[in-house]
């Protein structure tokens, strides 16, 4: 599901979405990975400051909040060439500022950047789309990465 919903509220700027994408000889997979088809906008702004060739994204159906574990999991799927940006799809996040400092520390560190993304943000992007289309997931997206790297 959250594969569609991201075909809907980012193309054209990602495409070419494959679900369980295997790395290093299949000893590691990525839940979903999109091409950066990016001509203008956050993505292509993004390409600026990292490499984000693929952009990675991890679904988390978890009643509780992502921990440093999986947020090194997500990390350690990034290299130059695949690119050192993902997004943690997850049910909710009860503390999203601890969440956004874990995030500040990936970045501080120069091990990429993972922007969050809860059900309830896709939610309120699919009530915009009609009206602001892309826009909206892209402004949400601008202002997390604002918040992780201004820590």
């Amino acid at each position: 599901m959250v594969v569609g919903v991201f075909e809907l509220l980012f193309y054209p700027n990602l495409g070419n979405p494959q679900i369980e994408r295997e790395i290093h000889d299949g000893r590691k997979r990525i839940d979903i990975t999109f091409d950066n088809c990016a001509d203008d906008g956050f993505f292509y702004r993004l390409g600026n400051d990292i490499p984000c060739r693929f952009i990675m994204v991890e679904c988390k159906n978890y009643s509780r909040d992502i921990a440093n574990p999986e947020l090194d999991q997500l990390s350690g799927r990034f290299s130059p060439r695949r690119g050192q940006f993902g997004i943690a799809a997850c049910r909710s996040i009860e503390n999203m500022e601890l969440f956004l400092s874990r995030c500040a520390d990936t970045w501080n560190d120069s091990r990429g950047l993972i922007i969050p993304i809860v059900d309830d943000d896709l939610v309120h992007l699919l009530t915009l789309f009609p009206t602001r289309g892309t826009a909206a997931g892209e402004a949400l997206l601008q202002d997390r990465y604002r918040q992780i790297a201004l820590r």
